[in-house]
């Protein structure tokens, strides 16, 4: 067995009754007696994580295999699982690069277990023999006669099996765990996400949508500016922390999104734009504040440069990099096209907002206007070094423009796993 490129039969995902364990009446269960996990119902798990893996179809054989013979034997790869598998999009679509030889077949006993296409109608036929199987050991059995042992998945893949109270604490923490991103600031990570993971599991169960909480971020981010028009501290920090609750706020309409399978482009941009918003706000207040506190206009134009940086990066990247977007992936990753370059690098770094940490330092003195300083000037150079990175091209992405099959070969697929 060995992991390649997608296959390009998509696989079909076949789930199987699961024996229920005695303390299993204690778990939350949906209108069709699904277990419930974070708002949504294993079977609602499982068809939504294989869609956005892009799988065939999702089958749900709530009688076991018995006359499904002709309803499996297909040309396309076979996923077999228990009704009680927490599915999710990653796994599903490693599980979609396996290639297993003909005549064979792969598991993780009691978990998972795939069929090739070319194996698939002898074991369909097999599986629906005599009655039928009735949940996946039974098929596991009956395979191992027919194909002998199976090869091992690789340790990668790791399906859980949501079957105890227990068992669905484990998948809530698992499936949290998973919506922490590689790009988070360090505030962000050690302060910010925590919270907002905390309120996105208390929010998964109710009916509020990802863009709702956009929404709501937005609107607190914007009461937060006109605090920033005063010069005494306690107002400038109210403002500051109204700052600081949109972007935790802000965090709780990806997660939201990545927990209920509810992500679409309308709110990607909503969400990029609502925070280009809500900093232009807070900016353009600081400039005035500081203008009708030092009796000069002046500091507008700080503020004038925090805001027209603001607003240029912004359209700039949506025009440049997220306007043509469309491959179901997160709609705002990179202020570049082409990421992986050092300047590219350190202006994904720059866009964090650790800043708002500084920005409440500042104002519990009162001083936020110093803030402005950095950001007047910081922003339009920010401004320039977007242009920058936009005129300049990784070495991949010019070989890939010249000549498309020597860029294949300067990157060769990953090796076979075995």
């Amino acid at each position: 067995m060995r992991i390649d490129d997608p296959m390009p039969e998509l696989p079909i995902l076949i789930l199987l009754p699961s024996m229920e364990p005695p303390d299993s009446t204690a778990i939350e269960r949906g209108p069709d007696g699904d277990p419930m996990v974070l708002g949504l119902s294993l079977i609602q798990r499982a068809v939504l994580a294989a869609q956005r893996a892009a799988y065939r179809r999702t089958l749900l054989l709530a009688d076991g295999v018995a006359g499904a013979a002709g309803m499996l034997s297909s040309s396309a790869p076979l996923i077999l699982a228990p009704a009680a598998i927490l599915a999710e999009a990653d796994w599903l679509e490693r599980m979609a690069s396996i290639r297993v030889e003909p005549a064979a077949w792969a598991a993780i006993p009691g978990r998972i277990v795939m069929l090739p296409a070319a194996s698939a109608p002898a074991a369909a036929n097999a599986l629906a023999e005599d009655g039928g199987v009735q949940d996946l050991a039974a098929a596991e059995s009956r395979l191992a006669r027919l194909f002998g042992p199976p090869a091992p998945i690789p340790a990668g893949i790791d399906p859980m099996v949501v079957e105890t109270p227990a068992d669905v604490r484990a998948a809530e923490r698992r499936l949290m765990r998973s919506l922490v991103k590689d790009t988070d600031g360090f505030m962000a990570r050690h302060v910010e996400r925590p919270i907002s993971l905390a309120i996105s599991r208390r929010l998964a169960r109710t009916a509020i949508t990802p863009n709702q909480m956009s929404l709501i971020s937005i609107a607190v981010g914007i009461c937060g500016g006109p605090f920033f028009l005063s010069s005494r501290p306690l107002m400038q920090t109210i403002g500051a922390l109204l700052f600081l609750a949109h972007s935790i706020l802000d965090g709780c309409d990806g997660e939201l999104a990545r927990l209920k399978f509810q992500q679409s482009r309308w709110g990607g941009i909503l969400d990029f734009w609502g925070d280009n918003v809500v900093h232009t706000v807070i900016f353009g207040c600081m400039g005035v504040g500081w203008s009708l506190a030092a009796g000069s206009l002046w500091p507008l134009a700080l503020g004038a440069g925090a805001v027209l940086g603001t607003l240029g990066s912004a359209g700039f990247v949506y025009w440049r990099v997220m306007r043509r977007k469309d491959d179901g992936g997160a709609l705002f990753t990179s202020v570049s096209a082409s990421p992986g370059g050092p300047l590219t690098r350190l202006l994904d770094s720059a866009s964090r907002r650790d800043f708002i940490y500084l920005v409440i330092l500042l104002a519990l003195f009162g001083r936020s206007n110093w803030f402005l300083v950095l950001a007047g000037i910081g922003a339009p150079v920010y401004f320039l070094l977007v242009l920058l990175a936009a005129r300049t091209r990784n070495p991949a992405d010019r070989l890939k423009e010249s000549d498309p099959g020597l860029a294949r070969s300067a990157n060769p697929p990953a090796p076979e796993q075995e």
